[in-house]
């Protein structure tokens, strides 16, 4: 009775008085996901065409529009993007007063978390956010969660961990959600976790799978239950998701794990339904994958993901580089729905690795090297050339110093016999500034796709 209360008069109350719309976005959705493919194909049009003649009036896109001589109301496709150039992260620091609308009004002002090395900055309006909380809110329905059922997020963002007020706080506790902070991760805050977790009974776990499986792992060794309590999904997000990882959250928590795929920068792109589908949030944004030469490949085939999002007419997001490598599905879901899917989302492009010889491959060939390793609690690796990459490892009382060379030479391997690998036993692995965790970050550059137009 009480999630009925907040799902259907406090969050609308809630979301009126914000001037979003997301409550009647979310009841569209949940009529246009039953839509024929070809139906879903003619909806993205219309709305890409929308989305471009409003960006025709913004100073960047119309400088660039007019450059390249590209008419926006003769828009008829998803295929018409491939006239328009790359939009980067770098295009976006060196223009962004002029990506803004001339109309726009109440931006709320964004960054990634610059795990890259440097934030980027960009604005989102009224009509974004109405939109990506409605993606997010049917995909949770899908798992039978609804807004106001218990849920607990693990969490690291510096915005939501930094906007605890008094409001925000009362909101959660109407919501019924209760944040723990992925960031802080020692042994006394790890069995508070396990007993927060106990206490709040939710419906759903949300969160990074590196936070939530290494909760998980914390529970089980401790010989707590945690597979009584009820839930009904853990939805994961914000990182790869490992297969071990999914294994151990569901062995412990005793639910199934469901994957999704977005950024702040990007919108909320994919969720997977029950039947397992990775389904792209069609609606809303247009998914390109390409190859190094910027070029569109067909589904089948793994290349960088680019995302046109249809509600960024404030601060319009178009043809943007995600920097994550994926590969898109052509098959129907058995779920009946017509959105498209993604078939693999093999991670970002630092999370590949490049041999002495320019064998690009994924991280994982050097992750399966130390993840299986008895006294091995945490590990990061990081490739700084083509000739040196560092692997830190955090062991605890049981791991041996003499399996050292044999995971050397078992990267030199993979490598290149001259690379030089080095083991590093650290006491602590610090997470990004987001608060997750990357087990690979290489420094060297595979081939790229052609730079973003500069207007």
């Amino acid at each position: 009775m009480y999630t009925a209360l907040v799902s259907k008069l406090l969050f609308p109350m809630h979301e009126r008085l914000k001037a979003h719309s997301t409550v009647a976005v979310r009841r569209r959705m949940e009529q246009t996901q039953w839509l024929e493919p070809e139906q879903i194909t003619a909806l993205q049009a219309e709305r890409l065409r929308a989305l471009l003649i409003s960006a025709a009036e913004v100073p960047y896109w119309r400088d660039l529009f007019n450059r390249l001589r590209f008419e926006a109301r003769a828009v008829t496709g998803v295929q018409d993007l491939q006239a328009l150039p790359l939009l980067d992260k770098a295009t976006i620091r060196t223009h962004t007063d002029a990506m803004k609308h001339p109309q726009a009004r109440g931006l709320a002002r964004f960054n990634t978390g610059g795990s890259s090395g440097e934030p980027l900055i960009f604005y989102i309006g009224n009509e974004r956010v109405s939109h990506d909380v409605a993606a997010k809110w049917r995909a949770t329905r899908w798992w039978g969660v609804d807004i106001g059922d218990p849920e607990i997020v693990v969490w690291g963002s510096p915005i939501e961990l930094g906007s605890q007020d008094r409001i925000r706080a009362l909101r959660d506790k109407m919501l019924r959600t209760q944040l723990l902070p992925a960031f802080e991760m020692s042994e006394a805050r790890l069995d508070g976790f396990v007993a927060a977790i106990r206490a709040r009974r939710p419906k759903m776990l949300f969160g990074y799978p590196s936070a939530l499986s290494h909760i998980a792992r914390h529970a089980e060794q401790r010989g707590q239950r945690m597979d009584d309590l009820g839930i009904r999904v853990a939805f994961v997000t914000s990182e790869r998701l490992y297969d071990d990882q999914c294994e151990t959250i569901t062995r412990v928590f005793g639910c199934p794990v469901a994957n999704g795929y977005g950024g702040r920068d990007a919108g909320f792109i994919a969720h997977q339904c029950p039947e397992g589908g990775m389904h792209l949030t069609a609606e809303d944004i247009v998914v390109e994958i390409i190859d190094p030469k910027g070029h569109v490949l067909p589904p089948g085939q793994a290349g960088e993901i680019v995302v046109t999002h249809m509600a960024t007419r404030d601060f319009p997001f178009i043809r943007y580089r995600t920097g994550d490598v994926g590969i898109l599905d052509d098959a129907r879901c058995a779920c009946g729905r017509g959105l498209p899917m993604l078939k693999e989302i093999q991670g970002r492009t630092t999370d590949f690795v490049v041999a002495a010889d320019g064998t690009v491959m994924h991280g994982l060939a050097l992750i399966y090297i130390l993840r299986d390793l008895p006294g091995v609690k945490q590990f990061k690796i990081v490739q700084e050339t083509l000739q040196a990459t560092r692997i830190l490892v955090v062991g605890d009382d049981t791991f041996d110093p003499a399996c050292v060379p044999d995971i050397q030479a078992k990267a030199r391997a993979r490598l290149g016999q001259q690379v030089r690998v080095t083991v590093e036993q650290v006491g602590a692995i610090t997470p990004e500034r987001s608060g997750k965790h990357r087990y690979v970050v290489s420094h060297v550059p595979a081939a790229q796709p052609r730079e973003a137009a500069d207007a």
